[in-house]
């Protein structure tokens, strides 16, 4: 299965609170991105997050539309998030929707992570395509 690597950059990050009783602060953000490496092009993301008062213990869901390129073909796909963090140890994967895939990226399926090091987001994300 071929793999994509790169880095991406949080361009805009607009988060609004939803609940902020104890034990943990929901809320949620609306993010853009842009992508270098593998995945060239920009994403538009929705995340729901929960923050407890421990520093490192987090975790959110969030779905995210990446356009661009990968692999020298053209579209868009879905990528589906699960992320935690506890305390300090910390995961984030994605997933390709199935069925999402537009343009010459129709047919894609998938999953990977995100991993930050050094305050840069690396990510790796291992695919195939139906007509594969």
């Amino acid at each position: 299965m071929p793999r994509a690597e790169g880095t991406f950059d949080v361009d805009t990050w607009e988060e609004r609170p939803l609940d902020e009783r104890e034990g943990a602060r929901l809320s949620r953000a609306h993010l853009t991105k842009t992508y270098r490496g593998g995945l060239t092009g920009t994403s538009t993301t929705d995340i729901l997050i929960a923050l407890t008062p421990v520093a490192g213990s987090r975790g959110y869901v969030g779905l995210e539309r990446f356009t661009g390129t990968l692999a020298g073909r053209a579209g868009t796909f879905v990528l589906q998030h699960d992320a935690m963090g506890d305390r300090g140890e910390e995961w984030m994967t994605w997933r390709i929707l199935a069925d999402s895939g537009t343009g010459a990226l129709r047919g894609i399926r998938g999953e990977g992570r995100v991993r930050i090091e050094g305050g840069v987001h690396r990510y790796h994300l291992d695919y195939a395509f139906a007509d594969d």
